[in-house]
């Protein structure tokens, strides 16, 4: 089990930008073991590439699915796109979507390919899907020249069961094509290290403010969303409460103030940081932009620079997360 414990190890490491990330490479790791020793069973027959494929690959690809949808990036980014398609034209709006879409990407690749790395380390599925590869030149280096094509590919149809074959070839091959698994599991996950490690360098490297700072402001975004919800859950639930008293009693309903939908498009927009004018948040820049004379608030110098405006790099992308990150 030290192999799957180093894969996870790498999983959980590579979803530094949402928390909780981590019980879903657990869950990754877990449910590659069920399927592996209860679920999956090799036919043994010309099924056995697709069949060993299809267990590699597809669960893969659900959870690549379940990572776009479990994101509130990508729902922040498409929401109301189409009723506001006119300004997707412009090529800096597309351009930004991209960038978005890019790291939205980086971090839902990560449970696929941590199914798919602890498969390879397996190798179960990864042998059943060659024994089954009708492939001239895979067979002939299995068989070698002296056993005819239709004969080496039925018996290597029953490798992964036990059958057809001596003992001593049937291991062989199997030991063989679990080495190969095996060495592309690692491979895999080599790349998923250097790969996290490169983009975090870049990432940190291009961060327009120090690494404390960083800190308190991942801080900051996660009390603000946490107050956010239960904000909303409260005036949400005094506008019902007055509504129904309104209804069941025949009467005026009392003033309530319910931000316009134009404030909810300000707060719910992308964030885009400026060194000018880097407020911690939407939220935070549209509460400071009120009019002083209708809020009685004045703005915090504390969150000014008098330094050029620059957009929104990789490592703030947690502020449109809505969770906190590691």
């Amino acid at each position: 089990m030290d192999k799957f414990k180093t894969v996870l190890n790498v999983a959980t490491k590579q979803q530094t930008s949402q928390l909780g990330f981590g019980l879903i490479a657990l869950l990754t790791a877990g449910g590659e073991q069920i399927f592996s020793s209860v679920v999956f069973n090799c036919p043994c027959s010309s099924w056995n590439f697709l069949y060993g494929m299809v267990f590699l690959l597809v669960p893969a690809w659900v959870l690549l699915v379940l990572g776009y949808i479990s994101s509130i990036r990508l729902w922040k980014l498409i929401t109301g796109s189409c009723y506001r398609r006119s300004k997707l034209c412009r090529w800096k709006t597309c351009a930004a979507a991209g960038a978005v879409l890019f790291q939205i990407t980086t971090t839902a690749l990560v449970a696929p390919s941590s199914w798919i790395a602890v498969a390879l380390l397996n190798g179960n599925y990864f042998q059943c899907a060659m024994t089954g590869l009708n492939v001239t030149s895979f067979k002939k280096h299995f068989c070698g020249e002296t056993v005819s094509q239709s004969e080496c590919q039925e018996e290597l149809y029953q490798f992964p069961c036990g059958r057809g074959g001596t003992e001593a070839q049937r291991k062989d091959v199997l030991i063989s094509l679990r080495a190969e698994s095996q060495i592309m599991g690692w491979l895999l996950i080599a790349s998923i290290v250097v790969t996290n490690l490169l983009l975090t360098c870049m990432a940190r490297c291009y961060s327009p403010i120090s690494y404390l700072q960083l800190k308190f402001w991942k801080a900051y975004t996660q009390e603000e969303n946490s107050l956010m919800e239960s904000y909303s859950i409260k005036h949400a639930k005094e506008l019902a409460d007055r509504n129904l008293k309104s209804f069941f009693q025949q009467k005026q309903p009392e003033q309530i103030f319910t931000p316009s939908n134009v404030d909810w498009q300000r707060i719910s927009a992308f964030y885009r940081f400026s060194t000018k004018d880097h407020y911690y948040s939407t939220m935070h820049q549209f509460v400071e932009q009120l009019d002083a004379n209708d809020s009685g608030a004045m703005r915090m110098a504390s969150v000014r620079s008098d330094g050029p405006g620059a957009n929104n790099p990789a490592v703030l992308a947690f502020v449109d997360e809505g969770k906190m990150m590691l």
